[in-house]
């Protein structure tokens, strides 16, 4: 099956984690931003302990899952592969049907970093993910630090569609 990799807005990330949706979404991200998202979803009324007991709300530290895959500061393909399909599987419990909806942060820790060419051969390695799994995937990145950098182009290239803070998505060239 040819999966989506596309950007998602917060709202359909709240929306996976409706169980009438049958969906589930993943937030692989830094402890701050887990939290931010859990604020923003208890705002909304969403039961967060009933979502993750359900299996409907997977929240992953983006350090540790970067820690299951990395060799010498750089992605290891055979790893992520192995690490990502695991987290897909726990995920959708067997279900073969399942919509997955994946806030990912990974690479946005990698920029930080200042481990920008790993950064972009995650994003890369995202993709060739999509092209045997089903999900949608929203990258998560501070763009405070893609500031005057000439790899910001080549991170956009990685996605299907770009949405900068407060704007319209926009397709990528």
């Amino acid at each position: 099956m040819r999966a989506r990799r596309r950007t998602h807005s917060f709202s359909q990330l709240r929306l996976a984690c409706g169980s009438r949706y049958a969906a589930c979404a993943i937030v692989v991200a830094a402890a701050a931003q887990r939290a931010s998202i859990l604020r923003e979803l208890i705002a909304k009324e969403l039961d967060i302990v009933k979502l993750q007991a359900s299996g409907h709300l997977l929240l992953l530290d983006a350090h540790d899952m970067l820690a299951t895959f990395m060799t010498d500061g750089t992605p290891d393909p055979a790893r992520f592969k192995a690490a990502m399909c695991e987290v897909l599987d726990k995920a959708c419990r067997g279900r073969t049907n399942c919509t997955l909806r994946i806030y990912g942060q990974m690479v946005d820790v990698l920029w930080k970093e200042g481990k920008q060419d790993a950064a972009i051969r995650l994003e890369m390695l995202w993709n060739l993910l999509a092209a045997s799994e089903a999900f949608s995937l929203l990258c998560g990145y501070a763009m405070g630090h893609f500031y005057k950098d000439i790899h910001l182009d080549e991170i956009c290239r990685q996605h299907s569609h770009v949405i900068p803070a407060g704007g319209q998505p926009g397709k990528v060239a």
